[in-house]
């Protein structure tokens, strides 16, 4: 297996569009309503298959409609199930996702099983499989987060698989403080620009990977800028990639496809160029449609919609 995918494993139910809620008690009509699965390590899971990319699933989800939803979604897209864990005690994760006429959207959560994810429930024999193993929605997942976290990346680096981290917008505002044990285990760093920000204490890109680099010696670091691009560094290499120019629907799931992106390059051995462009594209699919993985296809389709962006820009110069 190239990637296994642990993390949150979530239904997402999306209505389009929502501009504003209505005050208590009264009704608002929309349009649109989608149901699909979500959650970070989901979203990334199912875009490393379309990209050709094989993975593989390590989460919890309740025995109730909405796990049947996000295992049979898995499964239909070739998707390794085996580190699922189905808890009859705890409801799947759910999300109904508000998307505004101009795209942006606003979530209301139910933390559900992914709240009981522990350390104990991860399936080892699976873990030793994967080249790369993906830790998803870092900062939502209570019993998992910190200290338990840190231990199985410690151990996972121990075993020689690379380690790959993304978080999620921290809600109890601890950030570093919860954090900071897992990231001295961390390969791969992949943060929004906002959380890194609320990690680090620094606003420039430049600064937030020095205090990465200098006090966790990570070494590849990916910040995501939404359309702002996204700028990426080694030790040796920075570079800034641009979000690609398509038609936005839904950007919800966008920075779980990027990181797809980034980890089907890594598996490819592609240089960090190539890798961050493949990255950018493959966020750029996925917002052209409503859910988090429904625009994107596979790789040769995708790597259309980088080389599309590098003609126009050789054109205007």
């Amino acid at each position: 297996m190239d990637v296994l995918s642990l993390g949150i494993y979530v239904v997402d139910v999306l209505g389009r569009p929502i501009d504003q809620f209505p005050e208590k008690g009264k009704l608002v009509l929309f349009d649109e309503l989608e149901i699909h699965t979500g959650g970070c390590a989901n979203n990334t899971a199912l875009a490393l298959t379309r990209l050709g990319v094989s993975a593989g699933a390590m989460g919890k989800i309740g025995t109730d409609a909405f796990g049947d939803l996000i295992l049979q979604t898995l499964t239909d897209n070739n998707v390794n199930t085996v580190g699922i864990q189905q808890d009859a005690d705890v409801s799947t994760s759910f999300t109904f996702v508000a998307i505004a006429s101009d795209g942006e959207r606003t979530f209301y959560h139910y933390i559900g099983a992914n709240g009981e994810l522990r350390e104990t429930d991860l399936n080892w024999e699976l873990i030793k499989t994967a080249k790369i193993l993906h830790i998803a929605g870092a900062l939502v997942m209570p019993s998992f987060d910190g200290v338990p976290m840190a231990n199985v990346l410690r151990e996972v680096k121990a075993l020689g698989i690379t380690t790959s981290l993304d978080t999620a917008y921290d809600a109890t505002g601890k950030w570093l403080e919860t954090l900071e044990p897992c990231l001295h285990h961390v390969d791969i760093f992949m943060p929004s620009i906002v959380e890194a920000q609320h990690l680090t204490g620094r606003s420039e890109c430049r600064e937030i990977v020095q205090f990465l680099r200098s006090n966790y010696n990570i070494e590849t670091i990916a910040i995501k800028m939404g359309e702002n691009g996204s700028y990426v560094s080694t030790p040796e290499t920075e570079l800034s990639v641009p979000a690609y120019s398509v038609n936005v629907v839904d950007a919800t799931g966008a920075g779980d496809a990027y990181v797809a992106g980034f980890l089907a390059g890594t598996i490819m051995g592609w240089d960090l160029k190539a890798t961050a462009e493949l990255a950018s594209a493959t966020g750029a699919a996925c917002v052209t449609a409503i859910g988090t993985t429904a625009g994107i296809q596979n790789l040769e389709e995708t790597l259309k919609i980088s080389r599309q962006q590098s003609a126009v820009s050789r054109q205007r110069n």
